[in-house]
């Protein structure tokens, strides 16, 4: 009885309000009454810590430059799509909250209060504590992570201890109303110091996959060094992330080359895929290639939406028997035909998933091996994960150069996770790295006929997303990004 009031509770503390006057936006209709070890335990088993947002809140899949659009279907989508699309300044309305922060927020007042909190539990050992305020510093360091590539610059040394990002938010304290963003290097420090300190109180084997594990803080730690430039490092805890995989659920790739053949394991059917939709890829929990798992719920460009579309030239980027392909349509949802030859709507699973995949992490260390001009690594992993995407002739690479090799890991990251919004966090951090300057990034928007009725340039303030008026107005002292 105890632990469903617990429960109920719990999904109560996660119920916005709208009027709320903190950056925080929530306020809890209970109370969290956890008082004892097995309680802040329960707090992790919440599914909705897995999710990220439910659609529209997926906002980096309209930004990304692999994306596309055409009448009649763009011109019928959502004013917020229209403005990701196009890059604009204000993407709300005044009065309107940011779905980027609506499940993000109430999932980052959960994490603070158990590490604040759970080291002060009436029962339990040390050992059990310090594990349980672990797992909440990771799962914070992710949410650092996400909101600061949506409102933060991207890490440049050069500029990291004046640019601005969020506000270093530490505390589950709705009552707060005053905030100051921190700086990107503040942001980052903080995430590495948070993940460096959990790590050694995680379990290598958590009970359930939707649990920290060692392996994935570790995988999570090789991403943020990733996105500060510092390859090494990113190599090194890489390293250490495959060497801890978690042996208590099985964590491997699929091989597409089974799973999305005609009649495979996952019931791929050419003829039923090209006008509706299949589940076809496992959510978030049951994906064995998930680490980490999260996911933007109910991602309707995932399935039968054809307002966003891949572009004709991130399509030609796939080989002809690339099994990723399958995971498109040239169809409209319901029949028809698109306009322009090469736009492709997404049209499997019901998610788009934003964790940590077994994919990313060998894509990640193939990445900083190339950097560091370990090109013989970085094929060895990069040709390990194509071979389970295409025929093996396929797969094979015979790049030598150092720079072209970490372009060919950029556009295999685009191939594995086109359309799930990995793309936009990409071009963010490529946005200040020497080997992409002076990269054009640009979205064509085609009528009906097919013909470009307009081509968007992305301006380098649109890198971050401004704050919506909403929260501005309930936080005068915070600086908005230009």
């Amino acid at each position: 009885m105890k632990s469903n009031y617990l429960i109920y509770t719990i999904s109560l503390a996660f119920c916005f309000v709208s009027c709320s006057k903190s950056f925080l936006e929530i306020t809890p209709k209970g109370k969290f009454i956890a008082s004892k070890v097995s309680e802040y335990d329960l707090l992790f088993q919440n599914t909705t810590l897995i999710n990220t947002g439910a659609s529209p809140a997926n906002a980096q899949v309209p930004m990304g430059d692999e994306v596309a659009v055409v009448d009649p279907y763009f011109n019928g989508a959502q004013l917020r799509t229209q403005r990701l699309f196009r890059w604009e300044d204000k993407v709300y309305n005044d009065d309107e909250d940011a779905f980027e922060m609506l499940a993000i927020m109430p999932q980052l007042y959960t994490y603070n209060k158990i590490i604040n909190e759970v080291m002060d539990a009436q029962d339990g050992s040390l050992d059990q504590k310090e594990a349980l305020r672990a797992e909440g510093k990771a799962n914070r360091a992710w949410t650092f992570f996400m909101l600061s590539n949506y409102y933060g610059a991207p890490y440049s040394a050069a500029t990291a201890s004046t640019a601005l990002s969020i506000p270093l938010l530490t505390e589950a304290d709705v009552a707060k109303t005053s905030f100051q963003r921190a700086t990107v290097a503040q942001i980052y420090d903080f995430m590495v110091k948070d993940l460096n300190e959990s790590i050694p109180y995680l379990p290598k084997n958590p009970a359930l996959r939707t649990r920290m594990s060692r392996a994935a803080a570790e995988a999570l730690l090789a991403k943020v060094y990733l996105f500060m430039g510092k390859y090494e490092e990113s190599l090194a805890m890489m390293n250490q992330a495959f060497s801890n995989l978690p042996t208590t659920f099985v964590t491997q790739l699929y091989d597409l080359n089974t799973t999305m053949a005609i009649g495979g394991t996952w019931g791929y059917d050419p003829n039923w895929a090209l006008t509706s939709y299949q589940s076809l890829y496992p959510p978030a929990w049951n994906n064995i290639e998930n680490l980490f798992p999260k996911q933007h719920g109910l991602n309707g460009w995932n399935s039968e939406l054809s307002d966003i579309l891949l572009s004709p030239e991130a399509f030609a980027l796939f080989s002809a028997n690339d099994q990723r392909l399958k995971f498109f349509t040239p169809e409209p949802s319901g029949g028809g035909k698109f306009a322009v030859p090469g736009l492709r709507r997404r049209n499997s699973g019901t998610q788009a998933q934003f964790g940590l995949r077994l994919a990313e992490m060998y894509l990640i260390r193939a990445e900083a091996n190339a950097r560091l001009a370990n090109t013989a690594e970085a094929i060895k992993d990069l040709e390990a994960l194509r071979v389970k995407r295409m025929p093996i002739e396929e797969a094979k690479i015979t790049i030598t150069d150092k720079n072209l090799l970490v372009k060919f890991v950029i556009e295999e990251r685009l191939r594995e996770f086109a359309l799930q919004g990995q793309r936009w966090f990409d071009m963010r951090r490529l946005s200040v790295d020497p080997i992409f300057a002076g990269k054009e990034y640009t979205h064509i928007y085609y009528d009906a006929d097919g013909k470009e009725k307009e081509r968007i340039i992305l301006r380098p303030e649109r890198l971050t997303m401004r704050f919506p008026e909403k929260v501005m107005s309930e936080n005068p002292g915070m600086i908005n990004n230009p």
